[in-house]
């Protein structure tokens, strides 16, 4: 059974960063690709990230220039730094691992973003 664990969320003010990390429990490269999504209150979870097995990253609108995804392939880890955070980024932050007609899903990281 794959596992997904996040951790690195957090309490921070406006325009300060933060770096989640996303631990999976298979080598990273046997997916199709990694994914960040995050899910504010009263909201639907929606997508932030995604680094693919290529290492072609995309980005969400509302992230793009401020997130970077990457991964350690020897550390099994993908990496969300999330630079000049705001208060709208305040969510739980989940990791998904994908594969061709399957996700594995991760607990979830807070993240609040107040001053």
């Amino acid at each position: 059974q794959v596992q997904v664990v996040e951790s690195g969320g957090g309490s921070v003010q406006p325009g300060e960063s933060l770096k989640l990390s996303c631990v999976v429990s298979e080598n990273i490269f046997d997916f199709n690709s990694i994914s960040w999504y995050r899910q504010a209150p009263g909201k639907e979870r929606d997508f932030v990230a995604s680094i693919n097995v290529n290492g072609i990253t995309q980005y969400a609108d509302s992230v793009k220039g401020r997130f970077t995804i990457s991964r350690d392939g020897a550390k099994k880890t993908v990496y969300l730094q999330m630079d000049s955070v705001k208060a709208e980024d305040t969510a739980i932050y989940y990791c998904r691992a994908n594969i061709p007609f399957r996700y594995y899903w991760g607990q979830g990281t807070q993240v609040t973003v107040s001053s």
